[in-house]
């Protein structure tokens, strides 16, 4: 049987983010700071649409440096919210400063953002071994457990689906499909 990518991946983007991130256990507070940023910003619209303007957030957001994001102001805000580069987004970009400093917090407390994550699947990825994409859940147990705790914490933009799409692109859970060629590379690579 011939191996084929995940069908969301199609356009050179979506491609290139498939092949090269999503799914990949990451352990990198930088990245996984990133990641959780942008899957908030991604609530209500299209991956591509997130992928197609990251650069420009990766700009506009000070190369998603956690300190300089925990100190926006309402004066950055409205910059932001004037840049037609970004997703202009009142209360996400509203929420960029309150999850960069819930972010500091969890890292003070556990000596990584990362140990705290990596916690919730006691530090190994969960392979799923899904056949056809309506096989995948928008969220799980797990994602809901991550999801409160977040809130607790202080983070917005962080409900249970979007902590399950979350999961998924920093590697907690490898949902590649069984026929793509990544599943066993991702399943391959240590958490």
């Amino acid at each position: 049987m011939e191996q084929q990518r995940c069908p969301w991946a199609r356009s050179e983007l979506e491609i290139a983010y498939h092949d090269k991130e999503w799914g990949r256990p990451e352990r990198d507070d930088g990245k996984l700071f990133e990641m959780i940023i942008l899957e908030g910003m991604q609530a209500g619209v299209s991956w591509s649409v997130i992928l197609n303007k990251r650069e420009n957030m990766r700009v506009a957001f000070d190369g998603f440096d956690v300190l300089k994001l925990a100190r926006y102001e309402q004066v950055k805000e409205a910059e932001l919210l004037s840049n037609p580069g970004i997703l202009r987004n009142r209360a996400k970009v509203g929420a960029l400063a309150k999850n960069a400093a819930a972010f500091l917090k969890v890292r003070d407390e556990f000596g990584s953002f990362s140990k705290y994550l990596w916690a919730f699947v006691d530090d190994r990825p969960i392979v799923n071994y899904w056949e056809r994409p309506e096989d995948i859940p928008a969220s799980t147990e797990l994602s809901t457990a991550l999801s409160r705790d977040l809130i607790k914490r202080g983070f917005k933009f962080v409900g249970p689906v979007i902590c399950y799409a979350y999961m998924q692109a920093v590697g907690l859970v490898n949902d590649h499909l069984v026929s793509c060629p990544q599943h066993g590379i991702c399943r391959d690579m240590e958490g």
